[in-house]
């Protein structure tokens, strides 16, 4: 049973991934924590990931914005490859969910942490590519999960994420501050799922939802940010 369990959620996950592995055993690989083992983890694979995806991120950026500079291009990769970035990714493929962890990395809340969390994103791209040996395929894949935040990304962006740019943008207007507050958990550790609303003075609340507290406080804000920008 627990091994039909396992296969299952393994193939859920695939399914989030967008990809079907040949070789298995390079996705656990992609998601076992050093913390599990110092020499069967997903360090490798996130070397090589790290370096892919900065790769397909520059290519998508020179082709979609033919006359900016060489700096407003290194800013909005930079943007779009950072850790925060990730996490949001990470979050969407709810990959918390199917972390390998040591019994003491759980404990500690290492399945909601940001820097493991867009590690293993990176080690994700490079399983895939050890796996297909294929770019464009890799390319189509990760290009897909950022197709939600490829539109909203602008050449002036600033390296700041959503909750910081909302409080910034009220400050300068003279507003009153955001309100966040946790209205519902569900599920156990590991795999809980928090809604934070948050409530800006003039509009309506908002509702965020992640993997953690921070995970879906950025949500709302950057819900926020859309709004005020209308």
């Amino acid at each position: 049973m627990i091994k039909a369990q396992s296969k299952l959620s393994e193939a859920r996950l695939a399914s989030r991934i967008g990809y079907q592995f040949k070789q298995p055993e390079l996705l656990q690989l992609a998601l076992t924590h050093r913390s599990v083992s110092h020499k069967y983890n997903y360090e490798r694979l996130e070397f090589l990931g790290d370096s892919l995806l900065g790769m397909i991120i520059a290519n998508y950026l020179y082709k979609a914005y033919p006359t900016e500079n060489e700096g407003r291009l290194t800013r909005m990769r930079a943007t779009l490859v950072r850790q925060e970035a990730l996490g949001k990714i990470a979050n969407d493929l709810k990959l918390s969910q199917s972390l390998i962890l040591s019994t003491g990395e759980l404990k500690s809340g290492g399945h909601h942490r940001e820097s493991i969390l867009a590690d293993t994103v990176e080690s994700i791209i490079g399983a895939i590519y050890v796996d297909c040996s294929d770019l464009t395929v890799l390319e189509s894949i990760v290009l897909k999960w950022y197709e939600p935040y490829l539109d909203h990304i602008e050449p002036t962006d600033q390296l700041k994420d959503p909750k910081s740019r909302l409080q910034e943008y009220l400050q300068a207007r003279k507003k009153a501050l955001p309100v966040y507050d946790v209205v519902d958990i569900q599920g156990d550790a590991p795999n809980q799922h928090f809604r934070v609303e948050c409530k800006v003075d003039g509009l309506s609340v908002v509702n965020g939802e992640g993997t953690s507290r921070r995970f879906a406080e950025q949500a709302a804000a950057a819900d926020i940010l859309k709004l005020l920008e209308q």
